[in-house]
């Protein structure tokens, strides 16, 4: 099964209507943003730059006691689970970046608790040949730098996600979640528990 990086319909403050819109994207208000055409050129050329969250619950002694993961429904009709994902634009921070797709697939009543300078866990490469790492992307070469970040708030998915699943950190690891994880993410979520000091 081939599966995607996921795209994120971009914000009205992007000048487009959607993807599937024959607008072309407002230079003024977002001069970062893509049309689909220079994104398909530059995907073949150049790896794409994301950023990847793990939304996590703690208890009051700052302990991890749930991990979030994605519901989503591929373009074929599957379910698929992922974590919070999306590009970074040009001019944009990191943690910028994070704050935004947190809020674009959590919606802005998450309160996701970011320091001043993220670090990540790990980067992550995704590749279009299945088999060269862990993570695949049928589209492109995509280096991702993945972060555990803590929400504080109500998470209401929005975007392309159904829903938020909180687990167990013994859940989010197990071999059954892992089978639904697309592109490879349940490593990225192995990675994140032994990060943590929570996989066993």
């Amino acid at each position: 099964m081939s599966v995607r990086t996921p795209d994120p319909e971009p914000e009205p403050e992007d000048g487009l209507g959607g993807f599937d819109s024959a607008q072309t994207p407002s230079r003024d208000g977002n001069p970062g943003w893509l049309s689909d055409f220079e994104l398909e050129e530059a995907r073949r050329r150049l790896p794409m730059l994301y950023v990847e969250a793990i939304p996590v619950r703690t208890d009051g002694s700052g302990q991890v006691i749930e991990i979030g993961i994605l519901l989503r429904s591929t373009p074929m009709g599957e379910m698929t689970r992922t974590i919070v994902s999306g590009r970074v634009r040009f001019g944009e921070t990191i943690r910028d970046a994070l704050f935004r797709h947190v809020e674009n697939d959590l919606g802005p009543m998450a309160f996701p608790l970011l320091p001043p300078q993220p670090l990540p866990f790990t980067v992550a490469e995704y590749f279009p040949i299945p088999g060269v790492s862990a993570y695949h992307d049928d589209r492109q070469h995509a280096v991702s730098l993945a972060f555990v970040v803590p929400v504080t708030g109500t998470c209401e998915p929005r975007q392309d996600a159904l829903e938020v699943t909180w687990f167990t950190p013994e859940a989010a690891g197990s071999d059954a979640v892992a089978a639904e994880m697309e592109g490879g993410r349940g490593t990225l979520i192995r990675q994140a528990l032994a990060n943590l000091g929570l996989l066993r």
